[in-house]
């Protein structure tokens, strides 16, 4: 919680409140706290045990987070253990509606914090990387071994912490397209770039080529070794 410090003017969405620990903590530090809770039995609890505490029964994954506002002086914050099962798609659906918010703390699987945060070059590296960094500043703050919850799960965690850009870290004409093209590159990673944009986007193998030559990129590199302005320039010549 001290990653993104919560004050008096700051709106925090909690997601997967479960019993509460954090969530009371939230509720005397920030100016409102929404809680999101899927377990209707949870719900009622929190309810009564937490009156400041906005709880809501809802499916993190479809909530609508881009309609937040942030009260005058103040911030909108996520911060949430994520259920490792949803844990992407919750964060995805995060930075979909980033215009609306400003800072998250987020526990995940290990492996999927690493691979948001992770640089360009390596194996981790890939289009959950370029779509997430694309609007935020990433990087895994904490990891915490399975003995820190009871019962331990099987696997470590850690905690991510995203800062939103004022803008896309490159301008993009098209952002669907961008997306489009990256998820093709990586789809098939252990392709040639061309060949995987090739199957990926239904597009030729000469046409493809092409592109990629045009924007400066050689088409028999692999997907992890490009940045995220070789791609943003990829999509624009495709």
């Amino acid at each position: 919680m001290d990653l993104v410090a919560p004050g008096a003017h700051d709106l925090v969405v909690e997601i997967g409140p479960g019993e509460g620990a954090l969530t009371g903590e939230l509720a005397r530090r920030a100016g409102r706290v929404v809680a999101l809770e899927v377990d209707a039995a949870l719900v009622t609890r929190l309810r009564a045990r937490l009156p400041r505490v906005e709880i809501v029964e809802a499916d993190a994954r479809r909530w609508g987070y881009a309609s937040l506002a942030a009260p005058a002086g103040g911030r909108v914050l996520v911060v949430g253990n994520l259920p490792y099962s949803v844990g992407k798609p919750i964060l995805m659906a995060l930075v979909e509606a980033r215009t609306a918010i400003d800072e998250m703390a987020l526990m995940l699987q290990r492996e999927v914090a690493e691979r948001v945060a992770a640089p360009p070059g390596g194996k981790v590296y890939g289009s959950l990387s370029v779509l997430t960094q694309i609007y935020c500043d990433a990087r895994v703050a904490l990891r915490v071994p399975p003995g820190a919850f009871r019962p331990p799960p099987k696997v470590e965690s850690a905690v991510l912490h995203l800062r939103v850009l004022r803008a896309p870290r490159v301008a993009l004409a098209d952002p669907q397209r961008f997306q489009a093209v990256v998820r093709a590159a990586f789809g098939q990673r252990r392709k040639m770039l061309a060949n995987a944009l090739a199957a990926g986007l239904g597009v030729s193998l000469e046409a493809a080529r092409r592109a990629a030559t045009t924007a400066g990129v050689e088409p028999g590199r692999r997907a992890e070794t490009l940045t995220i302005l070789e791609f943003a320039e990829l999509a624009r010549r495709l």
